[in-house]
């Protein structure tokens, strides 16, 4: 495989890793409330969502998919470039939706061509390849904004003038990146049965090693993957009472979570942090989840994986208004307490995704496996729209109270986990038996 296509939506990731933190920071900037931060992560999680299902249809019916990308790409480029013109935050908020509608079109389709001409013993090899690239070109994109807004801040006129520039830099490499996207990409990609879609599925369901999986919940590929072959009532008929208050708990903490992320910006700026400084924080938590994702697949191996994610969520659930006390101490303790909570939170989160899927994939009916993991997907984009509104409402009335009742919902949900015996099991984690699956069944086929 030819990776230097690969670099092209490597970039692209730059682009949008910035723009993830750099827009609710410009919404704080032009004075907008938590509100309008609940409805921008609202907007973006539920605009989003039927965006990677629609363009990822579109790209099954055309042979042409670099063109899907490259769209997609230009179209993130225009909405970056355009944001930084605008001084209205419910402008900011539509053309902010738009930026993520176009964005979730590249995903899928980039799937589609990294196994395109490749026998299926590859696919997991390739897939893991394109993640990396998007998640080091995430990292790098909030890396950028921590440098752009701590040395470069002075050179201009005002924070906010910034903030303006590094929208152009992100709309720039998003250009550039739908330039090479166009020269570099193969424009078609093998056609696949609906058996290679299942295995396409569960390995990304089994995938968590990305970084932006941390501080923003939405992912259009594997969203659009995972729902590919959802059959409604043939899932209702064989949904089991244990998995239904699993993903009762599922929407529930993943509610809280969105509840807790939605006016972070809104708090991190109200207590003096900087835009590098907020930037970094998000960094150390996202670095730190993709840090533990190996040790925490090992370390489920010899624990009650029920309990095991209950106690994180538990954990998790702490950090979250604690965030809001540590921000009212001063000096050198609110800057190691604000760093040391948010890794924490970053470790919580490898915790909960890789023990998340293996329970989903352990307890479901094998008949209804996939379409369980695509319900299980559709359900944290939702409950990531729901919860965007319910954290920038509950903000108004105090920080502490919308981050206490974040952390609430996160108690909530661990509750539920915790007295569900029957999700008992010790063993591999499960997401590494979904990959392992993946592997076997393909190796026999070929």
């Amino acid at each position: 495989m030819t990776e230097r296509w690969l670099y092209a939506w490597g970039l692209g990731s730059v682009a949008l890793g910035a723009a993830s933190l750099l827009v609710p920071l410009y919404v704080v900037a032009l004075g907008g409330d938590p509100t309008a931060l609940g409805l921008l992560a609202a907007s973006a999680a539920l605009l989003g969502t039927p965006g990677a299902l629609l363009w990822g249809r579109i790209a099954d019916r055309t042979q042409n998919r670099r063109s899907v990308v490259v769209a997609s790409l230009l179209g993130a480029a225009v909405s970056l470039g355009a944001i930084p013109l605008l001084d209205s935050v419910v402008a900011v908020v539509a053309v902010n939706a738009v930026l993520w509608f176009v964005s979730a079109a590249a995903a899928p389709v980039l799937t589609l061509l990294v196994v395109a001409d490749a026998p299926e013993r590859a696919w997991s090899g390739r897939i893991a390849a394109l993640n990396r690239y998007q998640g080091f070109g995430w990292a790098g994109g909030l890396v950028l904004g921590t440098l752009w807004l701590g040395v470069l801040v002075p050179q201009f006129d005002s924070p906010l003038s910034a903030r303006r520039w590094l929208f152009g830099v992100a709309a720039a490499l998003a250009a550039v990146s739908a330039v090479a996207a166009a020269r570099w990409m193969p424009s078609a990609a093998t056609d696949l049965g609906r058996a290679d879609r299942r295995r396409i599925a569960r390995f990304l369901s089994g995938t968590h090693r990305n970084v932006k999986t941390a501080t923003f919940a939405f992912t259009p590929n594997r969203l659009y993957w995972t729902t590919l072959g959802l059959r409604p009532r043939h899932f209702a008929r064989r949904f089991t009472p244990r998995l239904a208050a699993y993903f009762l708990a599922v929407a529930l903490f993943s509610t809280g979570f969105a509840a807790f992320w939605a006016p972070l910006p809104a708090y991190l700026s109200a207590e003096g942090y900087g835009g590098d400084a907020t930037f970094g924080l998000y960094l150390a938590t996202s670095l730190a989840s993709a840090a533990c994702y190996g040790a925490v697949g090992k370390l489920s191996e010899g624990f009650d994986v029920r309990l095991f994610q209950s106690a994180a969520l538990g954990v998790r659930a702490a950090a979250f208004p604690v965030v809001a006390l540590v921000g009212a101490a001063t000096g050198l303790v609110a800057t190691g307490g604000a760093v040391g909570v948010f890794l924490v939170i970053g470790v919580t989160w490898a915790v909960i995704a890789v023990t998340g899927t293996g329970l989903v994939t352990r307890h479901a009916p094998a008949s209804i496996r996939g379409e369980a993991l695509g319900v299980h997907a559709a359900l944290v984009a939702a409950a990531g729209g729901a919860g965007g509104l319910l954290g920038g409402w509950t903000a108004e009335f105090g920080y502490l109270v919308a981050f206490g009742i974040a952390g609430g919902l996160v108690v909530a949900g661990a509750a539920v986990v915790a007295a569900l015996r029957g999700l008992s099991t010790t063993g591999s984690s499960g997401a590494e038996s979904t990959e392992r699956e993946t592997t076997d069944r393909t190796e026999t086929t070929d």
